[in-house]
């Protein structure tokens, strides 16, 4: 049998019909499983992504809805619907706990004036219970690190070795950016280290958490909820109260370019004026 025959003919017409429904069948096949794999993404990635959608209203705390209407009021414009950020504004929010709510809310920091280097305590624009509410709506979208309840200092009559404990851990991991009298310092880029003279022992425990700025997060694996306290108890009864160990006279503990200043200022001047009080005597 011939292609060129009446019967070779026939034969490749019932081929292509035959072969026609089989490539069909076939896109079908193919767009089903590429509309079975999307969906299995989208599953999956909503499982294991629940902070990516909102919840509802009626699934919000008190407190929460409270501070949802807040958020839609003053914060929206900068991070978006439901806190999840807008390009070129303002970062998601989805993740970073209560506690860094409270920070930023708490000391003004935010709402920003504008973009800076760094964003400048200013007084709160919000009431302590607002900050809260802001604070556990936030909480409630999408979890992350939270100021825990209850005292975070230590009475030091109580307990002797907290302010030790706690002015070793301070020396050890905040003097090179806080300095040693905890009045702060200038970082690079137009940033600094802020003065640690009127925080509250929420703010630095929730600035451990959470890392603002320049500062690194130091987690509860590197210090300790425990070891926080110390540091907290350190600042607020050493540091803040003038009890610093340098003395009366300890320049601020800015560092040796004040210790050098002052003894050029008043040592030398006083070695001055003794040669020539001896000199004339001689």
């Amino acid at each position: 049998m011939t292609s060129d025959t009446p019967a070779g003919r026939r034969f490749r017409v019932f081929r292509r019909r035959r072969s026609a429904p089989s490539r069909a069948r076939r896109r079908i096949g193919a767009a089903v499983r590429m509309l079975a794999a999307l969906a299995l993404a989208g599953g999956v990635y909503t499982a294991f992504a629940p902070g990516a959608f909102a919840q509802d209203n009626t699934q919000l705390s008190a407190a929460a809805q409270e501070g949802k209407a807040l958020f839609d009021n003053s914060c929206i414009s900068c991070h978006g619907r439901d806190a999840r950020g807008v390009e070129g504004r303002g970062p998601s929010l989805i993740g970073v706990g209560s506690a860094s709510v409270e920070f930023q809310v708490g000391t003004g920091r935010m709402p920003m004036a504008r973009q800076e280097a760094q964003a400048e305590q200013k007084t709160p624009q919000f009431t302590g219970d607002q900050v809260k509410q802001l604070g556990q709506y936030i909480q409630e979208l999408g979890g992350g690190p939270q100021v825990p309840a209850g005292p975070l200092t230590v009475d030091p009559e109580a307990n002797p070795g907290t302010l030790s404990e706690g002015g070793e851990l301070f020396r050890q991991n905040c003097t090179s950016c806080h300095g040693f009298g905890g009045a702060g310092g200038a970082l690079s880029s137009g940033k600094y280290a802020p003065s640690l003279h009127d925080a509250t022992a929420d703010q630095i425990y929730a600035a451990m958490l959470t890392g603002p700025q320049n500062m690194p997060v130091f987690g509860d694996n590197e210090i300790t909820p425990d070891q926080k306290r110390a540091i907290i108890t350190y600042v607020t009864y050493q540091l803040q109260q003038d009890q610093d160990p340098g003395g009366v006279f300890n320049l601020g503990r800015y560092g040796p370019v004040t210790e050098g200043l002052a003894i050029f200022l008043v040592g030398i001047v006083i070695l001055v004026f003794v040669t020539l009080w001896i000199a004339g005597k001689s």
